[in-house]
């Protein structure tokens, strides 16, 4: 959410910077309706106060009148018509804030200053890491050789629940683990605190982390009978992360806070019928490790900057040749500050795929969570920022390793940090 402040002393400045995301919100007309809203709430809460006041005071009138022996009918007609008035008022209130605060929740992140305008034709490759991977044979998919290999069994998973899902198997599935065991020890040895969330999550979350409400049809919702309240299935850790210290006041000592959460994630989007993106690389379930961070403001670059160079350094071990991506605002989440692209290689793919994405939220996600902190010096509450990053998603990670791995036999090497989790295994045969 942004600050009314911000909005209100320059709408001009903030309709121009909504206008450079290209979202399908008219953020002009967003801006000037949210403006109207607000001064006719301030009126309307002023002048409520004012009648509460005027209630109050002819109220205390009334002993000393009727001691007077005077007549008090009038000034109880009076009591009655401002009593009218102010439920009247609240009536009214009630329904502006409402519209209010839809309208607030409805607006994309501001786009920090440096980011160029547009979709991700503008996206700016900042550097690159290895070397493409070549062959001196003829590659195959990734989907053939996890299928030879019994590394994967698509036909099954689909049976079991239907397209965009699959069954790891075997080798196929130590390999996965052994992604994930690789991923965990990294994040712990950079002193990040694990925490295992709930993979059903209720409508705040979405509400907090930007999802909802625009994006609330996209996701697997939960019908419970015992429970009136909107459930669904999580798309990502970070919607269960960003509501960790949701309605909470911090004391600057716990900050910045940095977690990581091993979570499946489930996503309503299929896989396309590109032929160059069937097998597991979209799909409607997958393994993924999310970083995230409660920062304090003016050290929510750094935090930044740290997380890039964690999901760079996760690839960059793995052996991969991959890019980072400052994506351009409109390319970049509605929630979002700012975000660098990790981008590796899948080679039947012709090109660059994300394997990790890195934002900061600044106090977008803490201004719609009530998430503060309280300043130790001045005693001052202020919001925090918020910060995610992917440390990695598998379903990318794991079609790229076995296609950039594999030999001329149709064997796959092994990267040599996951070999200890493999029992010390360095390739997988037939």
């Amino acid at each position: 959410m942004i600050d009314i402040r911000r909005i209100k002393e320059n709408p001009e400045q903030i309709k121009a910077m909504l206008r450079s995301r290209e979202v399908s919100l008219d953020c002009d007309a967003a801006v000037d309706r949210i403006l109207e809203l607000d001064a006719a709430r301030r009126e309307l809460i002023a002048s409520t106060e004012a009648k509460k006041a005027e209630q109050n005071k002819v109220s205390k009138q009334i002993p000393m009148l009727k001691k007077q022996g005077q007549d008090v009918a009038p000034i109880f007609q009076q009591m009655a018509e401002l009593k009218s008035q102010i439920a009247e008022n609240d009536k009214t209130l009630t329904e502006v804030e409402a519209e209010y605060r839809t309208w607030m929740l409805s607006l994309p992140n501001l786009p920090d200053p440096d980011l160029v305008p547009g979709g991700k034709e503008n996206n700016e490759p900042l550097r690159y890491y290895g070397e493409a991977h070549k062959f001196d044979f003829e590659p195959k998919h990734h989907v053939d050789l996890c299928t030879e290999l019994g590394l994967i069994d698509y036909e099954r998973g689909t049976k079991l629940a239907g397209a965009g899902f699959w069954i790891y198997t075997g080798m196929g599935a130590r390999l996965e683990w052994a992604l994930l065991n690789y991923f965990i020890d990294c994040h712990l040895a950079d002193g990040y605190e694990m925490v295992i969330v709930p993979h059903m999550l209720e409508y705040r979350c979405g509400e907090t982390t930007g999802q909802f409400p625009k994006f609330a049809d996209e996701v697997y919702k939960i019908a419970n009978p015992n429970d009136e309240r909107m459930h669904f299935m999580l798309p990502t850790a970070e919607t269960a992360l960003a509501s960790f210290h949701r309605d909470e006041i911090l004391s600057e000592a716990e900050l910045p806070h940095k977690m990581f959460a091993y979570t499946p994630c489930f996503r309503r989007e299929a896989g396309s019928h590109r032929a160059d993106e069937r097998g597991m690389v979209r799909g409607h379930q997958f393994n993924k490790i999310e970083m995230f961070q409660y920062t304090l403001p003016e050290k929510s670059d750094e935090a930044f900057e740290e997380l890039v160079g964690k999901a760079e350094k996760l690839v960059k071990d793995l052996g991969f040749h991959f890019r980072t991506v400052k994506l351009s605002a409109g390319d970049a989440s509605a929630t979002m500050a700012r975000t660098y692209d990790i981008e590796i290689q899948i080679p039947s793919m012709n090109g660059y795929k994300e394997v990790s994405s890195v934002s900061n939220a600044r106090d977008y996600q803490a201004r719609r969570g009530n998430i503060r902190f309280r300043r130790e010096a001045t005693g001052k509450i202020e919001y925090v920022h918020t910060l995610n990053g992917s440390g990695l998603a598998t379903s990318r990670i794991f079609p790229a390793m076995v296609e950039q791995n594999q030999r001329a036999d149709g064997s796959i090497v092994i990267p040599e940090v996951l070999r200890k989790y493999l029992g010390g295994m360095e390739v997988i045969e037939k």
